[in-house]
């Protein structure tokens, strides 16, 4: 039996209670299907309240470690079979496609150095001003913690976005505005809404990797055009607007991924005038604008919302875990797209909008992103001097972000290097996961912000392993830095 007695404060003895039977289990006293003591028989032998055990139990069956059976007790639940971590890991065997950096990001284990992510370390984020933000919508009335959210959003937050859009050249009324769960779910209405399987649309080449993921979801056409580091060649865009008719381009305009590139004004107005001429809408991804220092020319704010819709999202500054994103429109638009969110999500998610406002209203955020900006610049100025000792180097020197889109030395290919280094416990993100037309083999991406000591250490691994591969010797068995974790499911 469970008789430990319990003594601490009412929290700490819900908390005890539980680890005495956790402990119970781990030590195979009790076992699975053994029946648990009653509620007033643990509180008797445990010195604890009825209420204090009742808890512990209803915390315990939650947790699924016990079960409840109506009208007999509580009895221990019976145990799965041990985790094999290798059937959950990152298959280092995939095929290197537009998911493979992706997969491989969130998979790997917390401890695995991931340059191939597109996120910040989550010491670099503004931890202050969630938790701030936290306490105080949890004060928030029950309909902010339970409710549906409005289909448009939340009104304040729409207001906030509106100005911040403003002070970045976008002008757009608040009504033009539809709060969504995040970017990329932004972008999947606007696809639901546009397009039809079999449509073509156009991509910079490189691009994000996830436009064409999400692109052959909707069992569209992919047609690119190369990028330079003022935009996509114009000369290119028109051929290919004219040859493939596509009905839609995205693309990055202020902070470009992967290649950290920024649209000029002379190549932004040239793509709205051939927009124009050929009926292409176009979706601009602004999801790094927190990131630049003075704002770069926005296709929708020279649009006026016309041709051009802007999305964007606040997964890179704020939290990759409060999931809310948005959508600026021109108004015609936005019934059908209102329609379409309450078909596949129903309401709002009112909770992160609630806390996204919160942050967002709070003047620390905003003294934290100036922060993380200068930060960021010093980091790609020291990462890419250090890129160069090994060979390998930055296609530009971006003005913003946390992106170099390098070449690798001497004709190194990019898959191969990314292999090498994940078995070396080490997250590359692959040229050519990037190039629709596969075009990039040569090229890596390497986010700044997550290239320490020991991402360093691996690279020089990898690109170790991969030259004694080339001229026919067996690499030197390496110990990686960190064991593949778990995986997401």
């Amino acid at each position: 039996m469970v008789t430990d007695t319990v003594q601490a404060a009412p929290q700490g003895r819900i908390a005890q209670v539980m680890a005495v039977i956790n402990g119970r289990i781990a030590a195979r006293s009790l076992v699975a299907g053994a029946r648990l003591p009653s509620v007033r028989a643990l509180a008797r032998s445990a010195g604890v309240s009825v209420s204090t055990v009742v808890e512990a139990y209803n915390r315990l069956v939650a947790e699924g470690t016990i079960v409840s059976r109506p009208g007999s007790g509580f009895y221990v639940a019976p145990q799965l079979a041990p985790m094999q971590l290798r059937a959950v890991g990152p298959q280092l065997d995939r095929a290197i496609d537009p998911l493979w950096v992706s997969r491989q990001s969130l998979e790997a284990d917390d401890g695995v150095p991931k340059p191939g992510c597109g996120w910040l370390p989550a010491a670099w984020l503004a931890e202050q001003s969630l938790r701030k933000a936290l306490r105080s919508v949890s004060r928030a009335g029950v309909d902010a913690l339970a409710g549906y959210g409005a289909p448009l959003g939340l009104p304040p937050l729409r207001q906030l976005l509106s100005r911040r859009l403003g002070e970045r050249g976008v002008e757009v009324s608040p009504d033009q505005l539809m709060l969504t769960e995040s970017g990329t779910q932004a972008i999947d209405l606007l696809c639901r809404f546009l397009l039809e399987p079999g449509d073509t649309v156009l991509v910079d080449d490189p691009c994000y990797f996830n436009f064409q993921a999400l692109l052959r979801a909707h069992r569209v056409r992919v047609v690119s055009v190369p990028y330079t580091p003022n935009g996509p060649d114009i000369e290119a865009f028109a051929t290919t607007l004219a040859a493939e008719k596509p009905r839609l381009y995205i693309t990055n305009s202020a902070i470009h991924n992967p290649t950290g590139a920024t649209l000029s004004p002379a190549v932004a107005h040239r793509v709205l005038k051939l927009a124009d001429q050929h009926g292409l809408t176009i979706i601009e991804d602004d999801i790094f604008a927190d990131f630049e220092p003075t704002p770069a020319p926005r296709l929708a704010g020279f649009d006026g919302l016309e041709r051009v819709i802007q999305i964007g999202s606040f997964s890179k500054t704020l939290s990759a875990s409060v999931r809310c994103g948005f959508i600026a429109v021109r108004p015609d638009w936005l019934e059908p797209l209102i329609d379409l969110k309450i078909a596949t999500m129903f309401g709002g998610a009112r909770l992160n909008e609630e806390l996204v406002h919160a942050v967002l209203s709070d003047g620390r955020f905003h003294r934290h992103t100036e922060a993380v900006r200068l930060r960021l610049e010093r980091a790609r100025s020291e990462v890419g001097d250090r890129l160069r000792e090994l060979g390998i180097t930055p296609w530009l020197e971006p003005r913003a972000g946390m992106f170099l889109w390098c070449t690798l030395p001497d004709g190194r290919d990019s898959a191969e290097l990314a292999r090498a280094a994940l078995a070396h416990g080490m997250v590359l993100a692959p040229g050519n996961a990037f190039s629709a037309a596969q075009t990039a083999g040569g090229f890596m991406r390497f986010n700044v912000a997550q290239m320490d000591e020991g991402s360093f250490a691996a690279l020089r691994r990898a690109l170790r392993a991969v030259a004694e591969r080339e001229v026919g010797e067996p690499a030197a068995p390496q110990r990686p830095l960190a064991p593949l974790g778990r995986g997401l499911g």
